[in-house]
């Protein structure tokens, strides 16, 4: 999806909260719990201000290990989605027009930023995803295919409804360039339902709490874990220049690419980017990042 949009990727309560429980067939109000907008996913706040405590990563986010994210984020795209690309401009309008859709059946679980932390939460399992942050991780026809089919399926298994017969393709894109642009900080939430916003100091401590438990339990050296650390914040300021220059596709696809411009620019040397890959998939293994 062509980026025009300088980095610099929201309703009665009461009602959209009952509508939470209801079918497709009574309200189009998203109830997700792990897709992309609802998907999928991308963390379970109280208040409407930013949070700097690391619980914001996990748990009712429906993010954290144990959450199943892994398995969602890594589900078969079906053949008649796969390699789609946004076809939208991602302008002003769209951005307008996919912020008013996502005020209007989103924000009510996903919350205001996108963080998955909206009133009608409560006992929803698995919680709703942290859009704002996953839309900024997973392919757009990932996105596509899950906010067009809902979350009927395995392994997703939410409530979350089939959008495909309430939005046609134009409104489904434009709520993915909304999302994308609330995890990459382009826009700022429209505060209608409250909650926090990404905050990638918020993410910082919740990755260093991450691998602080996997040093603890051997699957990783400190040396490694610091390599890592660092080398994360530069591979996520690549993966959002690369989605700024028009790149769909998802980071795992990414990642080559992304760690080859960094050791060609000098950021990374080969050493520390093959330690990166290597850190990644033990944790995966491990468990201990979703």
């Amino acid at each position: 999806m062509k980026k025009s949009i300088i980095f610099v990727f929201i309703l009665g309560i009461a009602l959209l909260i009952s509508a939470c429980g209801s079918s497709a067939a009574d309200d189009p109000t998203p109830v997700d719990q792990d897709d992309p907008i609802s998907e999928e996913g991308v963390a379970s706040e109280e208040s409407a201000e930013t949070s700097s405590e690391p619980a914001q990563e996990s748990g009712g986010m429906g993010m954290g290990p144990g959450s199943g994210m892994m398995a969602r984020h890594h589900a078969t795209i079906p053949e008649e989605y796969a390699g789609l690309a946004n076809p939208v401009e991602a302008d002003a309008a769209s951005l307008e027009r996919g912020g008013e859709i996502y005020v209007t059946h989103c924000a009510v679980c996903h919350g205001d930023g996108g963080m998955g932390d909206g009133p009608g939460v409560a006992g929803l399992d698995p919680a709703p995803a942290a859009i704002a942050h996953t839309s900024q991780m997973l392919g757009e026809d990932y996105l596509f295919w899950r906010i067009s089919e809902g979350g009927a399926m395995a392994p997703f298994n939410s409530a979350m409804i089939s959008w495909k017969g309430v939005l046609d393709d134009e409104a489904r894109w434009d709520v993915i360039t909304y999302v994308q642009a609330l995890g990459s900080g382009a826009v700022m939430p429209r505060e209608n339902m409250g909650g926090v916003t990404f905050d990638p100091e918020v993410e910082a401590i919740t990755r260093a709490a991450m691998l602080a438990t996997a040093v603890e339990q051997e699957v990783i050296t400190e040396e490694e874990a610091a390599v890592f650390a660092d080398a994360h914040e530069k591979v996520d300021r690549q993966m959002v220049q690369m989605r700024e220059e028009g790149a769909s596709a998802g980071m795992d696809e990414l990642m080559p690419d992304i760690l080859a411009a960094l050791v060609t620019a000098g950021d990374l040397s080969q050493e520390q980017a093959d330690t990166f890959l290597s850190v990644h998939d033990r944790l995966g293994e491990a468990g201990l990042m979703e």
